[in-house]
């Protein structure tokens, strides 16, 4: 019996695009809609019925789930981005919205960062935007997110397609239920996170370019462990001295994770604060608290100023001596006590993960002790050494030698007496 078309069905222009987004959002499998596209193509009349109406009625999906398809298919095709098929909203931020999508050309779900159209008047936001697409575009990593395509329409909306994948940032793995599983990250598993982390940051530091705002939001795993960098949207040219000297003064970055010369907001920040910020996000995962707390945004970026590091092994005494000795160099206050390449952040990674002890951190943390000991070894009081001198009587050879001495003086005494009578 035909349903009543009025409640669930579509125009049949839309079924391709009805089934790949039906398949895409998980309501129904590849096979159900083959199912369904097969019944559509006996039928006497194939124009009678949608591929929605036949969904619905073999049970695969609801009467109110295919209504709720087919205003998205239908204002996703009103979308004001030509090529693409917008299928759902999967983020929100202060600064845009992320929507999964498929590329119509190539027939691929890519995802999509749209500005808000109020962020769109903004000259600075519509530049920086830009920047993050063509930033993402000099890079080519496995494990930072492909950008693929920058633009705007021509009613002004800007948009950044970007590959798109599926998994959950690390903040929101940490969050506690229902947002997220909250748990704290393993050893091994942290590792094998910064290993990812600390290879994608080499690769942009090769190529002359930072992120300045590494931390765990930023970082998405997916279900088989692969961990991608994403959101370039504060990343600069460590070269572009006229955006560097146009910031100056001003703090860029994540409170709980960002340098301290991103406080201070020195012109020359350099790969150095992403080693930080990537020590600060493993002092999180590592023990399940960002490394400063405080009350406010300000009272936490003093701390990165001020404050001495609390171990990350004091928190989580399970951890090893060498995941403590990476983070507190990677995090050391004076970034010319941190690692002097992320190359170097890297090799210590993957020693430590094997088993071993870190080559760079412990190195660091030697030369560093060598310097406290030379420094107040400049106050100790140290004994007076005793003259040997004073002991020689003591040794019984010395007084062997003093004895044969005398006799040979008083043997040579007589014998010059006895010359001295025989020649008178």
């Amino acid at each position: 019996m035909p349903l009543d078309r009025n409640a669930t069905s579509l125009p049949v222009h839309v079924d391709t695009e009805v089934g790949k987004t039906i398949v895409d959002t998980g309501l129904a499998t590849q096979a159900e809609v083959e199912y369904c596209r097969e019944q559509q193509k006996q039928s006497s009349d194939p124009n009678q019925r949608s591929l929605a109406d036949l969904l619905v009625e073999n049970g695969f999906i609801t009467p109110n789930q295919a209504k709720r398809i087919g205003r998205r298919v239908e204002e996703s095709q009103k979308s004001q981005i030509p090529g693409y098929h917008l299928i759902s909203k999967v983020g929100k931020g202060a600064m845009a919205s992320v929507y999964k999508a498929r590329q119509i050309s190539l027939d691929r779900i890519v995802a999509i960062k749209v500005l808000p159209r109020r962020m769109g008047d903004s000259k600075e936001f519509v530049e920086r935007f830009y920047y993050e697409g063509k930033a993402a575009a000099k890079l080519s990593h496995n494990n930072i997110v492909q950008a693929i395509d920058v633009g705007s329409t021509a009613d002004g909306i800007h948009y950044f397609v970007m590959e798109f994948i599926e998994g959950r940032t690390l903040y929101d793995i940490m969050q506690p239920p229902p947002v997220g599983e909250g748990r704290n990250f393993g050893e091994a598993e942290a590792l094998d996170i910064m290993i990812q982390m600390a290879d994608a940051l080499a690769h942009a530091h090769q190529r002359g370019l930072i992120h300045r705002d590494v931390k765990p939001k930023n970082i998405i795993l997916t279900p088989e462990g692969v961990a991608k960098l994403t959101d370039l949207g504060l990343a600069r040219a460590m070269a572009d001295t006229n955006v560097a000297e146009s910031e100056a003064g001003r703090a860029y970055g994540t409170p709980y994770y960002i340098s301290p010369e991103q406080i201070r907001g020195d012109v020359d920040i350099d790969f150095r604060a992403d080693i930080y910020s990537l020590g600060a996000t493993m002092y999180h995962l590592t023990t399940g608290r960002p490394p400063f707390e405080a009350d406010s945004p300000t009272a936490v970026m003093h701390k990165h100023l001020k404050t001495p590091l609390k171990p990350p092994d004091h928190i989580n005494t399970a951890l090893s001596a060498g995941v403590g000795e990476i983070i507190e160099v990677a995090m050391a206050k004076n970034r010319e006590d941190r690692y002097a390449r992320t190359e170097d952040m890297l090799e210590d990674l993957r020693a430590v993960r094997a088993g071993q002890a870190p080559i760079h951190a412990r190195r660091t943390v030697d030369l560093d002790a060598l310097r406290q000991i030379e420094e107040t070894g400049k106050t100790v009081d140290i004994a007076p050494t005793p003259d040997p001198a004073l002991n020689l009587w003591k040794q019984p050879m010395f007084m062997v030698l003093v004895g044969a001495a005398a006799v040979s003086m008083v043997i040579n005494l007589v014998l010059l007496v006895v010359l001295l009578v025989s020649r008178k």
